[in-house]
């Protein structure tokens, strides 16, 4: 005989078999022993849950002889042909495949005939919201006015899905998920049975992957029997399942929350290496920063059926509540935005730098801020704040006495001055000056240089620095500097303010590319208004009349004269200065004209020199 997966030869059989439904299986049961059959049955809940095992279990118990407490026999020939699937009154069909109006007419005609062997004819209809519009009206009429000795029992995951129609019809029951604990029994009750050894921590890792469904978790410690049939060990469990240990998750959540990024990279990298699964990588930190949530507000006091480590205590004592509430939204934002992307792993990574980097300066520790403090840490931080008034006070007096200068004390005011304008989360600031004087003398060939090297660059930086890098890409350059612009605005900042990372930068842009390395950083909205106002400047010039070309003209002689100007006002906007020759920095420039008669020559001679600026391939004119 042919092997047969575990859910099929552990199905449950009798209704006490069917694990984490007793509400369910209570109610069927006491309407068989009383006889309160209805003519139809709606069973609907998540995959795995038992739905169709119920209905089996129901048709037997109704058709068998032996009936006993509502639970059939198992022996008569009744019960074992409908476990075989060979009775010809138990009828189970596949709605997903057999959704027509043709199909419904059918079970209609053949439902007015009169079961052959059993007391009652069944039709088990699964996932009926496979069913098109006409087949549910085809299937209506046969469920408000049924044959005599006729049962419908509808089984389905989608029941928003079904017309009320349908639903008012039937007796409703909702199967819910598993819980963790039954799978746990169910689990442990097959392995011994099976003979088959096996480790409590293998189990805990299937339940949980399991997510609520006995067959997936049946399904998958099949798997892991495969794997070693020996033993079901946890380390097997884990490579099977593809999921994390709580000792890798510990040490990601631990390095995110000392803020070292480049740690916490190190370990994203060795995960997604190993084979693990970006979006199954973001699920399970959710749920794993959860439990570190529930057990830090409930202090192990609430109702739990997983076991914790000594690690699990320890570092849930230690971590703040309000790192774990931004990293769950994290967790789940980013979840979110990378369901369509190609590149999940750089998602993960910027994810991971933002959350090393602190909102705050100046952090509070997780033991003041956490309801259950310690008295006596907390007698031992009021003394702390006592010396430092002390301190404080003492330097006051200082300065008045003129022991020291004022000059000398700055230190007391930098942190709160950067931690108000943290919480007021102000807007990065590029130096606009800077940018403009990059744009009016830029060049394209400038720009493709440091385009075809800015792989190589970025691999000759450290891991921590790539990251932050990924998302930035040259925009302009001149023979002295080039812009980059970033996607997300923390990651111009940082690499706008850390020294280490421009010096980097600086030095492998210079060596890889032959020319200085100097930058300058703007975000990529920043980017897209300036480059806006610098194409509106260009056509305005182009388009400017005749007589206030010719007063330029007359003034060409003056303005030439005029030492060339080098420092360019932070306030003073773009479009003020006077730059016939513009550069050519963009790649991407479309540039619509609307020719008429009288300026059709001062159009050719925009469009050549557009050409002459940008590029043949990259301007495209269109008349209207």
């Amino acid at each position: 005989m042919s092997y047969q997966a575990l859910y099929r030869v552990w199905r449950p059989q009798r209704f006490d078999d069917i694990a984490g439904q007793e509400a369910v299986t209570r109610t069927l049961k006491n309407a068989l022993i009383q006889g309160k059959n209805s003519h139809a049955y709606l069973f609907t809940g998540p995959r795995g849950t038992g739905k169709t095992s119920a209905a089996k279990i129901f048709a037997k118990a109704i058709n068998c002889p032996n009936q006993e407490d509502g639970e059939p026999c198992n022996q008569c020939e009744i019960c074992q042909a409908i476990t075989e699937g060979r009775l010809n009154d138990v009828i189970e069909i596949d709605a997903a495949s057999n959704n027509g109006v043709e199909e419904i007419r059918d079970i209609r005609d053949k439902a007015r005939y009169a079961p052959t062997q059993a007391e009652y004819k069944i039709y088990i209809i699964d996932e009926v919201h496979m069913l098109s519009t006409g087949a549910f009206n085809a299937l209506l009429k046969t469920l408000e006015e049924p044959p005599a000795k006729v049962i419908f029992i509808l089984a389905t995951t989608e029941p928003h899905k079904i017309p009320l129609t349908i639903i008012s019809r039937t007796q409703r029951f909702d199967f819910k998920r598993i819980t963790y604990q039954a799978i746990l029994s169910r689990m442990s009750y097959i392995l011994e049975q099976e003979g088959i050894k096996y480790e409590e921590q293998a189990l805990h890792v299937i339940a949980r992957a399991a997510n609520g469904g006995m067959r997936d978790a049946l399904s998958l410690l099949d798997q892991v029997i495969s794997y070693d049939s020996d033993c079901v060990t946890f380390d097997h469990a884990i490579q099977v399942s593809g999921s994390l240990t709580e000792e890798m998750m510990i040490a990601f959540l631990e390095a995110l929350w000392n803020g070292n990024a480049e740690s916490a990279l190190h370990i994203l990298h060795d995960i997604l290496e190993n084979g693990k699964e970006a979006g199954r990588f973001l699920e399970e930190m959710i749920l794993f920063s959860r439990d570190i949530l529930v057990y830090k507000q409930t202090e192990n006091q609430a109702d739990s059926s997983e076991q914790t480590t000594e690690q699990f205590r320890s570092f849930s004592k230690e971590v703040n509540s309000s790192f774990l509430y931004r990293a769950v939204e994290e967790f789940s934002y980013t979840q979110k935005e990378m369901r369509f992307s190609t590149q999940p792993d750089v998602y993960l990574e910027v994810l991971a730098v933002k959350l090393s980097q602190s909102d705050v300066v100046v952090t509070i520790p997780a033991e003041v801020s956490e309801s259950h403090t310690n008295p006596q840490d907390v007698s031992r931080l009021e003394k702390e704040v006592a010396s430092l008034k002390k301190e404080l006070a003492a330097l006051l007096d200082s300065v008045k006495n003129g022991t020291i200068q004022a000059s000398d004390t700055p230190a007391a005011k930098p942190t709160t001055s950067r931690l108000a304008v943290s919480k007021n989360g102000s807007s990065f600031k590029p130096n606009f000056t800077r940018i403009q004087a990059i744009m009016r003398s830029a060049s394209k060939q400038e720009l493709v240089n440091v385009k075809s090297n800015w792989v190589d660059i970025l691999d000759t930086l450290s891991v921590t620095q790539r990251a932050v890098l990924r998302q930035a890409e040259p925009v302009a350059a001149n023979a002295e500097a080039c812009i980059l612009s970033f996607e997300y605005e923390i990651l111009c900042q940082k690499a706008s303010e850390d020294e280490e990372l421009r010096a980097a930068l600086e030095e492998a842009i210079s060596r890889m590319s032959n020319r200085p390395g100097d930058f300058v950083c703007v975000t990529a909205e920043q980017w897209g208004s300036l480059r806006k106002s610098y194409v509106q400047e260009l056509k305005a010039r182009k388009h400017e009349p005749s007589s206030a070309a010719s007063e330029r003209e007359n003034q060409t002689d003056e303005k030439q004269e005029q030492p060339k100007r080098t420092n360019i006002p932070a306030d003073q906007p773009l479009a003020d200065y006077d730059d016939r020759d513009a550069p050519p920095i963009f790649d991407d420039l479309a540039i619509e004209m609307s020719p008429s008669d009288e300026e059709e020559t001062k159009q050719q001679e925009v469009v050549e020199q557009a050409i002459s600026i940008f590029g043949k391939e990259n301007i495209t004119v269109i008349n209207e």
